[in-house]
């Protein structure tokens, strides 16, 4: 009796004790405790699972019974003798559960027939079928695919991380999977960030203006909301446009700006800017563009011109501009095929595709429609409350739910203002280009 009394009194501290380990240290606790029993589970279910979302297969195998209501759950046969041949539900041969940050992951066999996209459409009801939050698949090779499970949304709250030190790369987030976020320009040159109001889209920018203040880099805003949005960061800004027609000649001398700089890489045999002794390197230059539509928005036809000479200035910065350190990152609220050829043609050259929530299908058609299908679905179903939340395309080739620190206009005017000093005025950017040599 007193042993009985003694566990009755020690389990509510061991109870106390493992919610404190969660509650305050959970990456040992997940490794420890609770992966374990995951893996367990995961694979003494898979066969059931595997049943029950249709990623099974019929095969036909010597089966041993003497009496029939044992093969019952296998097919309906006739027993007449004690070997026979019978339809089996095969499933895929599944490795061991390996652990991640936020969950784990495990490598699945595929069986004939079966493409990771089975997998893909089944993701959701394997999710469910655990009882996680989510099921990502990937496919590393022919024949395999990559299931991997996150127990619980490693964005419901984002801490901030150490900025980036290497040049044109700025972590703005975290990734579902827990690894920060980072935009490098370096390696995608273009971007295009589409959100409607309060989904995180210029909390993005302004992550963005905070990470590429300090670096010698030269901001060049495009702002088409009359400027409400950038001339508060005007300080750090070489050059800012507030609407079409300032666009329009901004632009041309970005155009005007890349031809020049080609002709010295010509000169120096160098096919980009990178190769170019550090005596003759130009300044890198980021483009921030907010409420792309307006480029585009015709009222009458005689904006007509204005238009396609503005949409063919944009486009020629975004095919050429990488190799001579122009970079784009184009955000708006609404961004359809309606607008015109020219935005469909700017679209296929930006390789960088974030979206966040939108109001319309189009606009996440538009960003998303030549990506995973699945992407796509994830880019629709992001909640209002979650503002920062985005599906973005990664440098891996892969797609990924991502969410943004939060960085206010204060935090973001701060950095304009702190880093003024290393803004290269506009003037002496473009005073070597031919139409302003004589200036």
């Amino acid at each position: 009796m007193s042993d009985l009394l003694h566990w009755l009194a020690v389990l509510p501290l061991i109870g106390v004790g493992l919610w404190a380990w969660r509650r305050f240290h959970y990456p040992s606790f997940w490794l420890i405790a609770a992966f374990p029993i995951a893996a367990v589970s995961v694979r003494t279910s898979w066969r059931r699972i595997a049943l029950g979302c249709g990623l099974t297969k019929k095969r036909q195998r010597w089966w041993f019974t003497t009496v029939p209501g044992l093969v019952a759950s296998t097919g309906i046969v006739k027993v007449k003798r004690r070997f026979q041949r019978v339809a089996v539900d095969t499933k895929p041969f599944m490795w061991l559960p390996l652990p991640t940050r936020h969950g784990w992951r495990v490598t699945v066999h595929t069986l004939e027939g079966q493409t990771p996209g089975d997998y893909a459409n089944a993701a959701e009801r394997l999710a469910h079928s655990w009882g996680v939050h989510a099921i990502r698949v990937s496919s590393p090779g022919p024949g395999r695919v990559v299931l991997a499970a996150t127990m619980r949304d490693p964005l419901v709250t984002v801490d901030q991380l150490p900025p980036s030190t290497d040049l044109l790369k700025v972590t703005v987030g975290r990734l579902e999977t827990g690894k920060p976020w980072v935009l490098d320009f370096r390696t995608v040159p273009h971007w295009l960030n589409a959100g409607a109001t309060q989904s995180g889209k210029s909390n993005l920018a302004n992550a963005l203006i905070v990470g590429l203040a300090p670096q010698p880099v030269a901001l060049v805003g495009i702002d088409l909301k009359g400027g409400v949005e950038f001339t508060p960061y005007a300080p750090r800004l070489s050059a800012l446009a507030t609407c079409r027609d300032e666009a329009g000649r901004l632009l041309d001398d970005l155009v005007a700006l890349m031809l020049d700089r080609m002709g010295v890489c010509r000169q120096t045999s160098a096919r980009n800017i990178w190769q170019l002794p550090p005596a003759l390197r130009p300044v890198p230059v980021v483009v921030l563009v907010d409420e792309l539509a307006e480029l585009y928005l015709m009222a009458d036809k005689s904006e007509k011109d204005e238009i396609a000479r503005t949409s063919t200035a944009l486009l020629r910065v975004a095919q050429l501009g990488r190799a001579f350190g122009i970079y784009l990152f184009c955000c708006g609220q609404r961004i359809g095929s309606d607008l015109g050829p020219g935005v469909t043609a700017l679209r296929a050259q930006c390789s960088g595709r974030i979206c966040h929530r939108v109001n319309d299908p189009e606009t996440a058609t538009m960003t998303l429609g030549d990506l995973d299908p699945a992407a796509l679905a994830s880019a629709r179903a992001i909640p209002a409350e979650t503002p920062g939340v985005a599906i973005v395309a990664g440098q891996d080739g892969q797609w990924y739910r991502a969410r943004s620190f939060y960085v206010s206009e204060q935090t973001a005017e701060h950095a304009a203002h702190t880093y003024a000093h290393l803004t290269p005025p506009w003037a002496e950017i473009i005073t070597h280009l031919p139409e302003h040599a004589n200036a």
